[in-house]
């Protein structure tokens, strides 16, 4: 019961078809596929929609897709979250950004209720947000609802472009701050966390370093990580902001991908090989979490 690599490159060419950008009906369509795998694996997806303002008060509609499983989402429980944004750039088709991860998060659907046990300490969601490229308004709205609902969310992940690898020495930039504390050649993956996650990071640290050839690196931000912006660019950062544990998992986009929010970001450029190691890490990390909490 390990991550499909035919399976996620399937998913990957049927999202890249098109872009699907804010507001669009590509972006329906793809919601719309999204549902179905999920139901297909058994889990119960309930659309949240919303409205929210970008920086430049530009309004605009939304949906998250939130998805429960009858076997995994114990209300009584702890809960947990992991999330990927199915939305992209008008100009791209987001193979890496963020088709890659929506992927994964597929397979994680499909894989997890296969290992449930009464026993798990903790409940889950899978959440596909939306409006991630105007400004991360799905995650902030999801960060939002689950305060009102004061929910026992004891922890959030963010899939955030997981499938670029590129193996050549030098293939990886980095913040001049990190120059020389981390590799320069990119074929890691990254765990990204801020002050509240250091148990969080290395129980997925952990579970992405059983898998065989897989390089992590991890990086713990101060305070919800304003003086290293990069680290904020994804759906994970409202929570910090709302006071979650959260983590980034990425192949460090820009930092890496010179498709990044271009219309060469397609599935030609993905290293399916990478991906599978970075979905199989991310399962093993999602059931130690769901057994054992941390």
């Amino acid at each position: 019961m390990d991550i499909n690599t035919s399976r996620l490159k399937e998913h990957c060419d049927l999202l890249c078809r098109t872009t699907r950008p804010a507001e669009s009906s590509e972006l329906e369509d793809a919601r719309q596929y999204v549902i179905r795998e999920l139901e297909a694996s058994g889990w119960e997806v309930e659309r949240h929609p919303f409205q929210a303002q970008d920086s430049l008060l530009t309004t605009f509609s939304g949906q998250n897709l939130i998805a429960r499983h009858p076997g995994l989402s114990a209300p009584e429980k702890p809960q947990f979250c992991i999330g990927a944004h199915l939305d992209t750039r008008p100009e791209t088709p987001g193979a890496d950004d963020n088709t890659s991860a929506v992927a994964t998060l597929l397979e994680l659907g499909r894989l997890l209720p296969l290992f449930q046990d009464s026993d798990w300490k903790w409940g889950i969601e899978l959440v596909a947000f939306d409006l991630e490229e105007n400004g991360m308004l799905g995650g902030a709205e999801h960060a939002q609802f689950h305060r009102g609902q004061q929910t026992d969310l004891r922890g959030m992940v963010s899939l955030e472009m997981l499938g670029y690898c590129d193996p050549t020495p030098g293939s990886q930039t980095l913040p001049r701050e990190l120059v020389g504390l981390y590799p320069d050649t990119g074929d890691f993956i990254a765990v990204v966390g801020n002050q509240n996650s250091t148990a969080l990071i290395e129980a997925f640290q952990a579970g992405l370093q059983k898998v065989t050839g897989l390089p992590v690196e991890a990086l713990q931000v101060p305070e919800n990580g304003e003086m290293l912006q990069a680290t904020r660019l994804s759906d994970h950062s409202p929570f910090w902001d709302a006071g979650y544990p959260a983590l980034m998992i990425t192949d460090t986009s820009f930092l890496r991908n010179p498709h990044y929010h271009q219309p060469t970001d397609t599935v030609d450029t993905l290293d399916f090989e990478f991906l599978t190691k970075v979905a199989q890490g991310s399962l093993e990390a999602a059931k130690q979490i769901l057994h054992s909490g941390y």
